[in-house]
């Protein structure tokens, strides 16, 4: 989860991304720091599929009875970080920085509605659009679609990992 800081205050951002392709499969910003919005997140992510492995920060939102009863209910087996340690989730990670250094930093949200709408358009840009080297310069959503369409499977440790 990211603690963005505007002058509207702070508010939380959490996303779910798929470790092979790095598309962000859902998202959502709110202005309470209760775990409702991480499942509802959550059940926007499963409804477009569901990952073997669900990888989170061990943050009271992910640890919450009502989160894990949700990943177990779909069959998908939870891993969790150890506390403190940041470069267990490094694609989460390097998400943020990149939300942070190429949305957040260069736009001044005045409320929370505008930061929704400037953050929704940055993640289609950003799943859409823009190339990533380790992708082999193609975008998050050409490798998500294209290995989901060919029902390929894909021998990597993260292919069917979200965080």
């Amino acid at each position: 989860m990211l603690y963005i800081s505007a002058r509207f205050g702070s508010v939380p951002l959490v996303a779910i991304l798929d470790w092979f392709s790095r598309y962000v499969v859902a998202w959502q910003v709110s202005n309470t720091l209760d775990g409702y919005f991480c499942i509802e997140t959550l059940h926007q992510a499963l409804s477009q599929g569901q990952p073997e492995i669900f990888n989170t920060d061990q943050g009271v939102q992910f640890t919450a009875r009502s989160f894990t009863s949700t990943l177990e209910a779909a069959g998908v087996r939870i891993s969790m970080d150890g506390r403190g340690r940041v470069f267990d989730n490094i694609f989460v990670e390097r998400l943020w920085r990149t939300v942070k250094y190429e949305d957040i930093y260069v736009h001044d949200y005045a409320t929370v509605p505008a930061l929704q709408a400037g953050l929704d358009q940055y993640f289609t840009f950003y799943n859409q659009e823009r190339l990533h080297q380790s992708l082999g310069y193609r975008t998050p959503a050409e490798v998500h679609f294209d290995v989901a369409e060919a029902g390929a499977k894909v021998h990597l440790n993260f292919r069917n990992s979200w965080s």
